[in-house]
């Protein structure tokens, strides 16, 4: 009941309807993508979970349509990262934010032109959003391997009076960002495979994905994305009981 519970809570929510959503699709285009490919007998099932796939995608897209503000104001509220004290992450974040409030317009127009809405060349403009998106995982890539780096060599320090004046309520914390930023690491990595893929042929392994390579990729990004939701929810609840 208790779990029955918690996935009616994340199905009220918008993010975590979004990640329900994602990861229905990439498991679906996983098992389909098997399926088709390894298994022509049972290709016709695997046919309609990737349909099933494509819509649940389709989905996650115009409900994007409605991001746009929303990441605005989270950027502006981020400004220039002031309150950041590494000029690394801050100078990370700063474009990191740029590239994902340039790559939902993109997505839109490009969307709109699949959708006959607008005139102009839609492959152009999922490029575009693609490549935008796949800035995005980079910079957060580099931003969480640098994070896990310098959390790693405060724990690990050699002096003796810098851990001891360490709290181990302190420690604890550092010792769950490292974990946080770990797998935001390897999530935005399965999904940096998958951005590439996407891209125009001809750069680094863009097309080359077989279907359930994809879904494998998308199905390990949304379950790690999904997991550290329930590690949040779980720490706040402990926080506020």
């Amino acid at each position: 009941m208790a779990a029955l519970n918690s996935l009616v809570a994340a199905l009220e929510s918008y993010r975590g309807r979004d990640r329900l959503i994602r990861t229905l699709g990439y498991c679906c285009q996983l098992v389909g993508g098997v399926l088709v490919e390894q298994y022509p007998a049972r290709s016709e099932v695997g046919t309609r979970l990737l349909a099933l796939s494509s819509q649940l995608s389709h989905c996650r897209t115009i409900l994007r349509l409605f991001d746009d503000l929303a990441m605005f104001m989270y950027t502006k509220q981020y400004g220039l990262g002031a309150e950041e004290e590494d000029i690394l992450v801050r100078c990370v974040s700063v474009l990191g934010n740029l590239a994902d409030q340039l790559y939902y317009p993109c997505e839109h127009i490009a969307w709109a032109a699949d959708s006959k809405i607008l005139h102009v060349d839609s492959a152009r403009w999922w490029m575009l959003s693609t490549a935008f998106w796949g800035l995005s995982l980079f910079l957060g890539i580099a931003r969480s391997l640098w994070m896990v780096l310098k959390l790693r060599q405060q724990l690990r320090s050699p002096t003796a009076a810098f851990r001891s004046q360490l709290p181990r309520s302190k420690q604890r914390a550092m010792e769950a960002q490292i974990q946080s930023e770990t797998l935001t690491l390897l999530s935005n990595l399965a999904d940096l495979a998958n951005a590439v893929h996407w891209l125009p042929p001809g750069i680094l392994w863009a097309g080359r994905f077989p279907l359930w390579l994809v879904g494998l990729l998308g199905t390990i990004s949304s379950l790690l994305s999904m997991y550290q939701a329930v590690r949040v929810s779980g720490s706040a609840d402990t926080a506020t009981s």
